[in-house]
């Protein structure tokens, strides 16, 4: 169709002046071997001018939505005021029967031109039917220009954000190599829904107990101010975006400053938004938001087709990775389980039984020496069971992700207290030490614990640490006590007198 109507308006030129016809030809032969979309633009306007004898030429390209004006290429000087026909041509520009923007051509009404080489007729300000058709076929070697610039530039934009979800699928089921699980997955989301929006700030929001939806996870280009301001941020329950998103509906917006919909103040900072649900299974977990600043061009239908796709596959990609996450932590608890039933049922056994054949040996031993050497053997049998039961213990705790327990805390200040004694002191638990010791509390008797272990290692090459949560203070409250005491004294000192520091359970 689009050379039919090319050839029918060469046929029109065929009739009247053919002067003008090598120069439109070569012209077009130029267009249609540079794949720079403006700068074929910006040649059509020029030839359009040239053939046409007109002192101003400009193509209008509208928006992807059709109602405004995407970019303007012009050439020469505007007339004054706004000529109209005849001294003026505007043409549209379609493929396919879509209007991509317009050809525009315009002359002095005095007969001023664009100089010599005029097209003939052209001092008397008048367009003829020749330049009309000359245009027309301009107009159609724009629009095809424009039509394949919007194809390609289409298939890369979905490209990009099939790579962007494929990128965020790995990294989440990757996991993070240090801290949360949690917030790097949110993070992630965020950072890469704003990256192919190319969005000022991307933001992951969560439902809260109350209703509302809190900012958990943002990426942003903003200033600080402006990041530590929407991080943690809420929409209110009562906000009609939040309703419509919790019935699994995007919300998009040119102004979202400026939207009576939304009602949260965070809103003020941001243009254009695309609020996107993050559902799953017929749930929704979340909400991705991607926002350019204040005037910045709006989402087109592609750009908001293209983000609700990628929020739908990243919100698969959440459950997903915490799935894997969960396949991951059920395996290490399966293998410390395994430990914990090696450790009791063949360790611990073992040395009971060496501590019995021992102590019997040291009933039926003559020698006072024999007897000393064997009781320390057997008291050091019993408090090697005792940190096995203490290591046993360490392998049932919690996730890596959730707060460690004051019997955890504990252990790790023990641990690094084996560089400087040059042994791992042993520690000994009376009572359910996590159960009864709270927060409070907790932080001060690990405090208490790195201070003693100091304390103990300026004079002694080992340590024992017994914490007993069973105790009754002087104040009849329920408390905690440690004993840290050290071995090893120098050999002119006696054994250095135990560190004790006790605290109540609750404040």
């Amino acid at each position: 169709m689009l050379a039919e109507r090319t050839a029918q308006s060469l046929r029109h030129l065929a009739g009247g002046p053919l002067t003008r016809l090598p120069q439109l030809l070569e012209a077009m032969v130029a267009i249609g071997s540079d794949l720079d979309v403006h700068q074929v633009l910006h040649r059509i306007a020029e030839t359009a001018a040239s053939l046409t004898g007109a002192r101003y030429a400009a193509v209008e390209v509208l928006d992807e939505d059709g109602d405004g004006l995407r970019d303007l290429i012009t050439h020469g000087t505007p007339p004054e005021g706004r000529p109209a026909a005849p001294f003026a041509l505007r043409v549209p520009i379609k493929v396919r029967g879509e209007l991509f923007g317009s050809l525009f051509v315009a002359r002095q009404p005095d007969g001023a031109t664009a100089g010599q080489g005029a097209a003939p007729g052209a001092e008397s300000g008048r367009f003829s039917e020749v330049d009309l058709h000359l245009v027309r076929v301009l107009a159609t070697e724009a629009g095809i220009a424009m039509g394949n610039a919007r194809m390609h530039a289409a298939a890369r934009q979905r490209r990009r954000w099939i790579d962007g979800a494929a990128s965020v699928t790995t990294a989440l089921l990757a996991g993070p190599e240090t801290g949360s699980t949690t917030e790097h997955a949110l993070t992630v989301v965020a950072e890469k829904g704003r990256e192919l929006a190319e969005a000022a700030t991307g933001a992951v929001l969560l439902p809260q107990s109350d209703g509302a939806m809190e900012v958990v996870a943002i990426s942003t280009v903003l200033p600080e101010s402006v990041r530590a301001e929407t991080y943690g941020g809420t929409i209110p329950p009562e906000s009609p975006v939040l309703h419509q998103i919790l019935a699994g509906l995007a919300v998009f917006s040119d102004d979202f400053a400026g939207d009576p919909r939304s009602i949260s103040p965070l809103s003020r900072h941001y243009g254009p938004t695309m609020l996107l649900p993050l559902h799953s299974g017929g749930r929704v977990l979340g909400a991705l938001a991607l926002c350019r600043a204040g005037g910045d061009t709006r989402f087109t239908q592609v750009e908001r087709t293209l983000g609700t796709q990628f929020a739908s596959q990243a919100a698969l990609a959440l459950v997903l990775a915490d799935r894997h996450r969960d396949r991951e932590r059920l395996a290490v608890y399966e293998d410390r389980d395994r430990i914990a039933r090696d450790l009791h049922d063949l360790v611990i056994q073992r040395l009971f039984a060496t501590g019995m054949l021992l102590e019997s040996a040291q009933r039926t031993a003559v020698l006072p020496d024999v007897k000393g050497d064997v009781g320390r053997a057997v008291d050091e049998l019993d408090a090697t069971i005792q940190e096995i039961r203490t290591a046993i213990i360490a392998l049932q705790q919690g996730p890596p992700e959730a707060p460690a327990g004051p019997r955890t805390r504990i252990l790790r200040e023990a641990g690094a207290a084996t560089a400087v004694l040059g042994t791992r002191p042993s520690v000994h638990f009376v009572g359910p030490v996590d159960a009864r010791v709270g927060a409070e509390c907790a932080r001060a008797l690990v405090a208490a614990v790195g201070r003693a272990l100091a304390e103990v290692a300026r004079t002694a090459a080992s340590a024992q640490v017994v914490v007993d949560a069973t105790v009754t203070l002087a104040d009849g409250r329920e408390g905690v006590r440690l004993t840290v005491t050290g071995e090893g004294e120098g050999e002119d000192d006696g054994p250095a007198a135990p560190v004790v520091w006790e605290g109540p359970l609750q404040p």
